[in-house]
């Protein structure tokens, strides 16, 4: 089953930073796009960023920018998320998932995405 592993969610002070880890075993992420997404209890999922498999775009939402950064390395089949400046209102569940084929970050959605992880929390309080 193509699944994939979310890790180094915590929790962290305001202002703190945090890095999340997107990881496979079962198949190579290189043609993949991947995408890292948030929920918190009573909202809808939201998108946070996306990296393309093709030519490596990346894209975030606004209240994100600035703040986030995701990469990716292919060589140890992993994306990241690292998360700076972290706000209380950045509290939730982060979920990783995946794209096969030629997508483009640009406007990316939830629903566009095939393969999801189980999340991981991330908790920002004083």
């Amino acid at each position: 089953q193509l699944r994939p592993v979310e890790s180094g969610g915590g929790l962290v002070q305001p202002g703190g930073s945090l890095r999340l880890s997107c990881s496979a075993s079962t198949f190579a992420f290189d043609s993949y796009s991947i995408g890292w997404f948030r929920q918190v209890p009573g909202k809808e999922r939201e998108g946070v960023a996306c990296i393309s498999s093709s030519d490596g775009s990346t894209s975030y939402v606004d209240s994100v920018k600035g703040r986030f950064t995701i990469s990716r390395d292919n060589a140890k089949n992993t994306v990241y998320l690292q998360m700076n400046t972290l706000k209380p209102e950045d509290t939730a569940v982060y979920y990783c998932a995946a794209n096969q084929g030629d997508y483009s970050c640009s406007d990316f959605d939830l629903f566009d995405f095939d393969y999801w992880g189980r999340g991981t929390r991330v908790t920002v309080s004083p």
